[in-house]
């Protein structure tokens, strides 16, 4: 399997999160070696996709520099992640991604419609070859050698609905379409108030994340899966693992997680160079991780 960017350029508009502005969001093909590039066309801003590019952490994957950032990447990525893909130039007009629906489901299907172009030049992934693992007292998340591709995410929170949830997940396309890719972000109603207070969260509704109160769910359709709340811990790994800008065979698991320590992973992960190798996906053994990609 070579590398893979898009057939076509694809637009799509959105709300952003934060600020509950109209977000336009253009996918654009790249060539060979050229990796995942962002561009803040309203500042002719790019930002390479990187470790190094994230400069916040505290309530979504921020990338960027002084001269400007671009939020929320995380949902997207999980689903460029799905895809394989490994050259594309992702265009927004403003300091975030939209949120459309609070999933991945809406960018599975841009890229869909995009289509997949096979290019020509070998596909590279990161093999793990040492356990990497970065903890916050009881928290942890952690890469260890594997020949199969795997997340596996559990979460504790004191709250009725959610309580102790897990999700096991095998890395392949179609797998992430039908069990991941919708499973939705979510928050408080008593934390989006605040954040609201402060202007943030502006575009928070129950059209794009599940709402909770201190009892219940307040989106009036339910929830999409039972465990909802840990599949959606798995999207946002993958997207955050995608920002070393490489699919990855190994196996990810965490407890109680975030996009912090995620991008702690990354760092040290890349730190040695003994942790991992860059390696031909033609001469991966593992047939079920070169299938996964079908």
């Amino acid at each position: 399997m070579n590398q893979r960017t898009i057939s076509q350029v694809v637009e799509v508009i959105g709300i952003g999160l934060h600020k509950g502005e109209p977000i336009k969001l253009r996918l654009e093909p790249l060539g060979v070696n050229a990796g995942i590039v962002f561009y803040r066309e309203d500042l002719a801003l790019t930002i390479p996709l990187s470790p190094s590019s994230v400069v916040d952490t505290q309530m979504a994957t921020v990338i960027g520099n002084e001269k400007g950032t671009i939020s929320t990447i995380e949902h997207f990525l999980s689903a460029v992640y799905a895809y394989g893909i490994d050259n594309m130039r992702v265009v927004v007009d403003g300091n975030e991604m939209p949120i459309m629906d609070g999933s991945a489901a809406s960018f599975c299907l841009l890229l869909d419609e995009a289509g997949i172009q096979e290019q020509d030049a070998s596909k590279k992934i990161m093999c793990i070859k040492k356990t990497v693992e970065v903890r916050d007292g009881d928290k942890f998340v952690r890469v260890e050698p594997s020949n199969r591709a795997t997340f596996d995410f559990a979460i504790d929170f004191e709250h009725p609905v959610i309580g102790q949830q897990s999700q096991a997940y095998s890395f392949g396309t179609k797998p992430f379409i039908e069990e991941i890719a919708r499973a939705r972000t979510f928050g408080f109603a008593r934390d989006i108030q605040y954040l609201q207070s402060i202007n943030l969260a502006l575009g928070a509704s129950l059209n794009n994340a599940i709402g909770l109160d201190d009892e219940k769910v307040l989106n009036p359709e339910g929830l999409r899966f039972d465990n909802e709340f840990a599949r959606h811990k798995i999207l946002d790994a993958m997207g955050d693992m995608m920002v070393t800008g490489h699919n990855i065979l190994g196996a990810y698991s965490s407890f109680a997680g975030s996009h912090k320590l995620n991008h702690e992973l990354t760092v040290a992960l890349l730190a040695d160079s003994a942790n991992y190798e860059m390696v031909s996906l033609s001469k991966v053994q593992s047939r079920e991780f070169v299938k996964s990609f079908a």
